[in-house]
């Protein structure tokens, strides 16, 4: 089995180095490559790639967002099963190995890893904890699939699930079209607890109460193209 890991950056100087070096300890059941899209930094995020040895680097010449960034990564890699990490520290890698171990069973395509299956779950800001309780209700009301955490950065599939859909969302909206396609051609998520350190802003964090809400636009959209 290879793994591959795509990994979106932006502006992420202080944590990148650190993140990949995690990524690279993690001992995955076979060969891994590791495929890291620069999305336009303006700090020194790009200087740090550069004298990273192990990675494939990919470059946007402008930001375009995170799910332009993903969907260049995608096409990139070689791996039976593709696994999304984001460039800041919020995430624990070591958690990769329980959503791939259950690619052993052939009947899973999808591993969803859900920072709200841990029962001591602390969020950070009380209104994004339950903006992403409330887009997940939507989308099992919507199609079918119970899942906690559809928002979730940790996300993995086997290669060929993703040439059965087509990706067009460029920023944060990429979250809820990954999984309304998924789920709208047949596909089951499967999901396992993970560990979660949520970040403040003044540490970098990005995502906003307006991508919460044009993420509940895409939900319904999407269900009725």
């Amino acid at each position: 089995m290879k793994i591959s890991i795509i990994i979106p950056v932006y502006n992420e100087e202080k944590t990148v180095a650190e993140i990949i070096n995690r990524v690279k300890r993690v001992p995955y059941p076979g060969k891994k490559e590791i495929i890291v899209i620069d999305d336009g930094s303006t700090d020194m995020t790009q200087k740090v790639l550069r004298s990273t040895h192990g990675i494939t680097l990919l470059n946007n010449k402008q930001n375009r967002g995170k799910g332009y960034s993903l969907r260049k990564g995608f096409s990139t890699a070689t791996g039976d099963i593709i696994l999304i990490q984001d460039a800041d520290l919020e995430y624990d890698p070591n958690d990769h190995l329980k959503m791939i171990k259950l690619f052993d069973d052939n009947s899973v395509n999808i591993v969803y890893g859900s920072r709200f299956l841990k029962p001591n779950h602390k969020p950070r800001y009380t209104i994004y904890y339950y903006g992403n309780i409330f887009l997940s209700f939507i989308t099992k009301i919507l199609y079918g699939n119970k899942i906690t955490d559809m928002e979730t950065c940790y996300k993995s599939f086997r290669r060929e699930v993703l040439t059965k859909i087509t990706l067009n969302a460029d920023r944060f909206d990429i979250e809820p079209e990954l999984t309304c396609k998924l789920l709208k051609n047949g596909y089951k998520i499967v999901e396992v607890p993970i560990k979660y350190k949520s970040r403040s802003y003044s540490d970098g964090k990005k995502i906003g109460v307006l991508d919460g809400l044009y993420a509940i636009y895409v939900l319904l959209k999407l269900k009725i193209n």
